[in-house]
C-alpha cells in the first residue's frame, strides 16, 4: 500500500532532497491532498517545526479537518503529540521525541517512531548528524512502545533511485506487530508491490509530485488477478459502507477513475464504463481501496440521481432503506417540495423546526420501553435530520465527525451544560 506524503515549509507542498535542497514547490497543500486522498490516509509533515523555525499548525489542523492524516514534524514531547491526536490525527509521527518514556504516555495503535537512517545509521538533526546507533538495534528498543514504523533511508530521500529492499525486510522481521512504513526512493510500481509483499507500505511523496509515479499505477501497484482477462473485482460502496452493486476495473479504467474522480469501470462488454455518462446517474469518487489478499477492489462512491443500478434503483439488490432513504428524501424535499410538505414547512420556519427539536429531544429523554424509547429516537432522528438537510449537511459528514471525535484522547467530563435563559 500507498502513503501519499505531504511536506510543509511556509504553508506550502514542497519536496526536498536530502531534506535540504528544495527540489519542487507545490504550492497550495490542498488541492494536493484532495487529490491524494482516493489513496487514504496521507502523510503531513510540518517541516518547519521539524527544524524549529516555525509552524504550520493552522494548515495542518484544516487538513485534519477534511481528510484523514498522520502528523508529524516538531513533535517533541507526549504533550505535544496528545493535541495533534485530539485534533483529529489518525496518528503522530515521532522522531527524537521517541524514547520508551514518551511513548508509555501515549496510545500505542497511533504511534509511528520515525527512524531516518544513513547507511544503517540513524541520523538526527535534519540528518546532519550521526547517532552512533544502528536502525535496528532502536527498532528493538521500542518495537513494544509504538503502532508503527516510517523508516527513510536518507541516501536515497528524493532521488527516485529505488530503495533499500535487503534492510527493509530486516526491519520488518524484526518490528513484529509494528506497521512499517518506507520512506526514500520508492519510485516503480514494482516497488511498491515488491515492499507490500513484505507486509510493509511505501511513503511517496517525490515520484508523484514530479509526475514519474502515475497516483493511480502507485495505489494498485500490488494488485493480482486470476481471471484470463486480468479484471479485478469492484465492490461498489456508498460513503457509510453501504453496497451499491459490483463492478470490475483494470488498470485503464482505475487510471480514468483516480484521475477524474468519477466512477469509471471497465465493462466486459463495451470496453470503458463512465458511470452516469448516459444515465445522469453519475458518481463521484471518494476512495479507492485494496483487499486484503490484493485481488478485489472496493470504490467508495457519492452516487448521484436515481441510484448505481441500471433498473434506477440505489443498488443492484434494490432500493436503499432506513437513514440513508431518508436522508435522500430529505435532500430531494429540500429542492423540490410537495404541496402541503411538513419537512418543507419546517424547513422554511427555522423557529419551528427548533421548538420540535427540542420538544421531541425532552420525550426521548422521559420515554421508557424499547418500544417507545425507538418511537421518540425516530421522531428525534427525523427532525435532526430536517437540521442537517437545510444546512446541506449529510450523514456522511456527521459519520466523519463522529469518527473524528473517536480520536480524541482527551476526554471531557461531560457535564450538562446550564439551561440558555
Amino acid at each position: 500500500m500507498i502513503v501519499p506524503s505531504i511536506d510543509l515549509q511556509d504553508g506550502r507542498a514542497v519536496q526536498l532532497v536530502g531534506g535540504q535542497r528544495l527540489e519542487i514547490d507545490a504550492g497550495d497543500p490542498f488541492p494536493i491532498a484532495e487529490r491524494f486522498s482516493v489513496a487514504g490516509e496521507i502523510a503531513v509533515i510540518d517541516l518547519d517545526a521539524a527544524m524549529g523555525v516555525g509552524t504550520n499548525e493552522d494548515v495542518v489542523r484544516e487538513l485534519l479537518r477534511r481528510y484523514p492524516c498522520r502528523v508529524g514534524g516538531g513533535i517533541r514531547d507526549a504533550k505535544a503529540a496528545v493535541r495533534w491526536l485530539d485534533a483529529g490525527a489518525a496518528s503522530v509521527i515521532l522522531g527524537t521525541a521517541a524514547t520508551p518514556d514518551v511513548l508509555r504516555e501515549l496510545p500505542r495503535d497511533r504511534v509511528i517512531a520515525a527512524l531516518d537512517a544513513r547507511s544503517g545509521e540513524v541520523v538526527v538533526e535534519g540528518w546532519r548528524k550521526g547517532t552512533g546507533r544502528g536502525i535496528l538495534e532502536r527498532i528493538a528498543e521500542l518495537k513494544d512502545y509504538v503502532g508503527g514504523f516510517l523508516v527513510t533511508f536518507v541516501e536515497r530521500e528524493g532521488r527516485m533511485g529505488g530503495t533499500n529492499f535487503r534492510m527493509a525486510m530486516q526491519v520488518v522481521e524484526l518490528a513484529g506487530g509494528a506497521r512499517v512504513t518506507i520512506a526514500g526512493g520508492v519510485t516503480l510500481p514494482a516497488e511498491i508491490a515488491k515492499l507490500d509483499r513484505m507486509d510493509a507500505d511505501a511513503q511517496i511523496g517525490m515520484a508523484i509530485y514530479s509526475g514519474r509515479l502515475d497516483l493511480a499505477d502507485a495505489l494498485v501497484a500490488p494488485m493480482s488477478s486470476d481471471r484470463p482477462d486480468g479484471l479485478w473485482p469492484t465492490v461498489v460502496a456508498d460513503e457509510s459502507g453501504r453496497a451499491l452493486g459490483l463492478a470490475w476495473s483494470d488498470i485503464e479504467s482505475v487510471r480514468e477513475a483516480v484521475r477524474t474522480r468519477r466512477g469509471v469501470y471497465r465493462s466486459r462488454k463495451r470496453g470503458l464504463w463512465v458511470k452516469g455518462a448516459s444515465s445522469g446517474n453519475k458518481q463521484e469518487l471518494v476512495r479507492v481501496s485494496l483487499d486484503c489478499d490484493r485481488d478485489a477492489l472496493l470504490y467508495t462512491v457519492r452516487q448521484g440521481g436515481a441510484g448505481f443500478c441500471h433498473k434506477n434503483t440505489m443498488s443492484c439488490w434494490g432500493e436503499d432503506s432506513g437513514l440513508a432513504r431518508l436522508a435522500r428524501r430529505l435532500a430531494d424535499r429540500m429542492a423540490v417540495a410537495p404541496e402541503g410538505s411538513y419537512t418543507k414547512r419546517l424547513a422554511d420556519d427555522p423557529k419551528l423546526l427548533a421548538a420540535k427539536l427540542a420538544e421531541e429531544a425532552g420525550e426521548l429523554a422521559s420515554a421508557e420501553g424499547r418500544g417507545e424509547i425507538a418511537h421518540e429516537a425516530a421522531d428525534v432522528i427525523y427532525f435532526t435530520m430536517v437540521a442537517m438537510a437545510r444546512a446541506g449537511v449529510t450523514l456522511a459528514d456527521v459519520e466523519r465527525e463522529l469518527d473524528r471525535r473517536e480520536l480524541k484522547v482527551t476526554r471531557r467530563p461531560g457535564d450538562a451544560k446550564p439551561p440558555r435563559t
